[in-house]
């Protein structure tokens, strides 16, 4: 058998904003997979804020993307060929890294996890069963342990780790504020998802809204974006307060972020903890079999952008650093 493979490369590095032209559409041909492994045809591909850094090439918790090489990702989908004993034609998969920016993939069978799509959707499992899910549930549930009563802030609150997070601290009795951009994304926030309420930080008046919602101070952060936004969360936390800090998508981009309100952390004794969840792989099963038990009991709540084609990868990419997206951005391909 052979597939015509069509990747996406990165082929320049971006100098602040990237544009469409850092990419390029490539292709070559696969044939069958060799002695233990598998050809898999990729079904769905997760785009993440985090893939902006790693187009730098500076120090970071993971290598740079390499230039002229697939963009890496997470990815889901069905074997076409296996030369495997644990895999056969047909099975659905999921590679815990991902196989790239591709259309297929010739893989050692290790390397991918068969998985159950018949009570899931299969893209849940690049996003709420990926590596977004287990980053929500590990910022939640080990660092910031919300308890009853106590108000959790939470930024980029309708995103594919923002909106589980939300519901993950609403299960625990935690009152939850969000912030998010524009009306319909709030109100989606506070009617569909739960929270208590939502902060439209596109609003000219969002530092008063966000003072009137949060009557009685903030004892816990989940922070994805930084900036503006989190300098005026620190202004209005509690004592002993928790901050897990996921993101900083704000300034991915090279703009600066400075904090005002620094000093918080010293007056109101401040835990201010950042995390990277593939540092806490042993904890993915335990994360992923809570979160799809929620999810199937109705309980947890979830929301996709679907960019179809992988041509339409990076402006879905772009898309999604300017927030353009609603929920967890995936592309079908």
């Amino acid at each position: 058998m052979t597939v015509t493979n069509r990747q996406i490369h990165l082929v320049r590095r971006p100098q602040g904003a990237p544009t469409e032209d850092c990419f390029a559409l490539v292709e070559e041909a696969l044939g069958d997979p060799g002695p233990g492994c598998v050809l898999v045809k990729n079904l769905f591909l997760s785009l993440d804020p985090y893939m902006r850094g790693r187009m730098d090439d500076a120090k970071s918790y993971a290598v740079p993307q390499a230039l002229n090489q697939t963009m890496q990702g997470a990815t889901a989908g069905e074997v076409l060929a296996s030369n495997h004993p644990g895999f056969a034609k047909g099975d659905k998969v999921a590679a815990k890294f991902g196989l790239g920016w591709q259309t297929h993939a010739i893989v050692e069978g290790e390397k991918v996890l068969k998985v159950d799509a018949s009570k899931v959707p299969l893209s849940y499992y690049v996003g709420l069963l990926g590596m977004p899910g287990a980053t929500a549930w590990y910022g939640t549930r080990r660092i910031l342990d919300p308890q009853p009563g106590q108000t959790l802030a939470v930024t980029a609150a309708t995103g594919a780790v923002g909106g589980v997070v939300a519901q993950l601290a609403r299960l625990a009795g935690a009152r939850v504020v969000g912030f998010a951009g524009g009306a319909a994304k709030c109100d989606y926030a506070v009617k569909e998802l739960g929270m208590d309420a939502c902060i439209d930080y596109k609003a000219s008046d969002w530092k008063e809204a966000f003072k009137a919602a949060t009557p009685g101070g903030v004892d816990r952060v989940f922070e994805n974006v930084g900036g503006a936004i989190f300098d005026a969360i620190l202004g209005r936390m509690n004592a002993f307060g928790r901050v897990a800090v996921c993101g900083l998508i704000s300034s991915y981009n090279g703009e600066p972020t400075p904090i005002a309100n620094v000093r918080s952390i010293l007056v109101n004794k401040l835990m201010i903890q950042g995390f990277i969840i593939s540092d806490h792989l042993e904890l993915w099963p335990q994360a992923h079999r809570e979160l799809g038990e929620l999810v199937v009991a109705g309980k947890l709540k979830y929301r996709e952008t679907v960019a179809r084609g992988l041509e339409n990868a990076p402006r879905a990419f772009l898309g999604m650093l300017k927030g353009e997206n609603f929920g967890k951005q995936v592309v079908a391909l």
